[in-house]
């Protein structure tokens, strides 16, 4: 009897002792497991606010997941909700299940996107709910950051005057930009020339700077080249500053390929060209050279004229193949047909010059090679930096004589002329490049419109004018 009746006890004993413990864990979970205050990173690319200044949110809480998040910009009276959003974490008494552990938010922050920002100071606020239970509901977590606000532009004062251009062509502008600026230079259409402080000698002191420029062949607006400065938060001023362009009509040429042209040139390309694979048909794959791979060369072009050297390398007129005779126009919008139907249309930019086969090639103007190797559709070529961004290109080259990293002077051999690449016989195709971009080299073979248009504006400047 008493047996079974101790039996009875412990069996009661042990269910309020697992009643007490199912309770006592519950109470804990609902008062203990509250998630931790979530990490809250709030990174602005700069440290001001600008018109459109990039500002990354990250919040994160990795145990339980995020509840709500809200992201907002305050100056005064003014609040904007840049960012919000409303997850579900996981709840107390689950250790499994989907939750959001983490979010980022990418934000442009400026006048663009808020409506009445003024200059001074403004707060960007994020406030992240974590996790509750049943009985705790904590504050949420908060972090500011203050940043200054900065929306007006540089100023921007061209001192260079009668500054006029042809299409296709070349300038040089004087100007001084304000303290603010960080970058500052010409653009004209898609291309942008950097501005340099005027060279050793050349005065400058007091923030006096001058940008080489091109014009690009098809532009024709004077207003489509302004002088720029933008300080480090975006804030930009624009001034055109061109008294008068000069407007050419695009001249157009017919280029007629054949098999046999195609049966010369296009193996030669892609065996000097791996990274381009053949399709097994020589017209298609002539116009992938023509295209495609025209538009890489382009592409390493344009970085050597990033890195063309900050200094003058140039002395006076640049040099002309000596004998040759002008074989086609600058900036010829090329049609190529093949067996009587129209393939493809490119732009040629440059001058294709002939003279006796193999001609020694000199060096337009004194600089430092930066290419010398096969280079796609130019076939062997040759590139020579004469600082400034100014560049000069000889292609189609059967020899080359020169090493990259040489110092060249102006008349000094470079290569002798070929018909490698895309070229339909011995000559030499010869550029001259501003940064990225092609411009008619008949002006830089003229000593007095060097002069005139750079050699005296510099000078100018030097005295002050």
């Amino acid at each position: 009897m008493f047996p079974r009746r101790e039996k009875k006890q412990s069996l009661r004993r042990r269910a309020l002792f697992l009643l007490v413990t199912i309770a006592v864990v519950v109470v804990a979970l609902a008062w203990f497991r509250v998630g931790p205050r979530p990490a809250i990173e709030i990174r602005p690319a700069f440290l001001a606010i600008g018109p459109s200044t990039p500002v990354e949110v990250y919040v994160s809480e990795p145990r339980r997941g995020l509840s709500t998040v809200r992201v907002e910009l305050m100056q005064g009276d003014l609040r904007r909700v840049l960012a919000e959003v409303e997850v579900a974490p996981r709840e107390s008494w689950r250790f499994w299940g989907d939750y959001t552990p983490s979010e980022t938010f990418e934000l442009e922050v400026g006048s663009r996107t808020i409506e009445g920002l003024k200059e001074g100071e403004a707060t960007i606020r994020v406030e992240a709910q974590r996790a509750a239970t049943w009985l705790r509901h904590p504050k949420p977590g908060v972090a500011e950051v203050v940043l200054a606000v900065r929306l007006r532009p540089p100023s921007l004062e061209i001192l260079s005057t009668a500054n006029y251009a042809e299409q296709g062509g070349s300038g040089l502008v004087v100007y001084r930009p304000g303290k603010t600026s960080v970058r500052d230079g010409v653009q004209a259409g898609d291309h942008w020339f950097p501005g340099f402080p005027l060279p050793d000698g050349a005065g400058g002191d007091d923030g006096r700077r001058f940008a080489l420029f091109g014009v690009p062949y098809d532009l024709e607006e004077a207003s489509g080249v302004v002088l720029v400065a933008e300080d480090e938060v975006g804030n930009r001023s624009e001034v055109p500053f061109l008294d008068g362009l000069k407007v050419h009509p695009l001249r157009r040429d017919t280029i007629n390929v054949d098999d046999a042209f195609l049966a010369r040139v296009v193996p030669r390309i892609l065996a000097e060209t791996p990274e381009l694979q053949s399709t097994g048909d020589l017209l298609q794959d002539y116009l992938r050279i023509n295209g495609d791979l025209r538009q890489a060369n382009a592409e390493v072009l344009a970085e050597l004229g990033e890195d063309s050297e900050p200094r003058q390398l140039w002395q006076g007129a640049f040099l002309q193949l000596p004998g040759s005779q002008v074989m086609s126009s600058f900036a010829d919008r090329r049609t190529y047909v093949y067996q009587g139907r129209d393939v493809d249309q490119q732009d040629h930019l440059g001058f294709d010059l002939a003279s006796v086969r193999a001609a020694a090639v000199p060096s337009s103007n004194a600089g430092r090679v930066v290419l010398a190797r096969y280079l796609g559709i130019y076939g062997r070529t040759v590139v020579v930096d004469h600082g400034y961004g100014l560049l000069s290109l000889y292609a189609h080259l059967s020899r080359i004589e020169v090493e990259e990293g040489q110092q060249v002077a102006r008349g000094e051999t470079v290569g002798h002329t070929g018909a490698t690449g895309l070229a339909g016989g011995d000559h030499l195709h010869f550029t001259l490049l501003l940064q990225d971009l092609a411009v008619n080299p008949v002006e830089w073979w003229d000593g007095r419109w060097v002069q005139r248009r750079i050699e005296d504006r510099l000078q100018g400047a030097a005295a002050g004018g």
